[in-house]
């Protein structure tokens, strides 16, 4: 392969990472404003398997906290929605109880 094909495989790998780059910064993000969604889980609950695909399938990046292993962070759960059982969604302040798609879809910017 000559000199001129290696620069243009060169140039379409980084296209690549750069598209990459920006779908992932672009997953918090839904229109020009910025998505601060937390979800307080554990491993074993179903419902909260089913959000955090549903937030992957809507291209929306999260933070999955595991309320079974962080003890302050259950405790933080509790202390906003009132609620032992999970999941607990924080979605731009506002809080969610059990999986509930219409509430999720409400609470999203953009």
């Amino acid at each position: 392969m000559n000199d001129e094909g290696l620069e243009e495989i060169r140039k379409r790998k980084m296209l690549q990472m750069m598209e990459k780059s920006k779908e992932r910064k672009e997953g918090m993000k839904m229109g020009n404003k910025e998505n601060k969604i937390t979800v307080y889980s554990t491993p074993t609950c179903p419902y909260c398997t089913m959000a955090k695909q549903y937030l992957k399938g809507k291209g929306v990046q999260f933070a999955d906290i595991d309320v079974s292993r962080e003890g302050k962070a259950a405790q933080e759960m509790m202390q906003k929605s009132g609620q032992m059982g999970v999941p607990v969604l924080d979605v731009n302040g506002k809080i969610i109880v059990g999986f509930d798609r219409a509430a999720i879809d409400a609470s999203l910017v953009g």
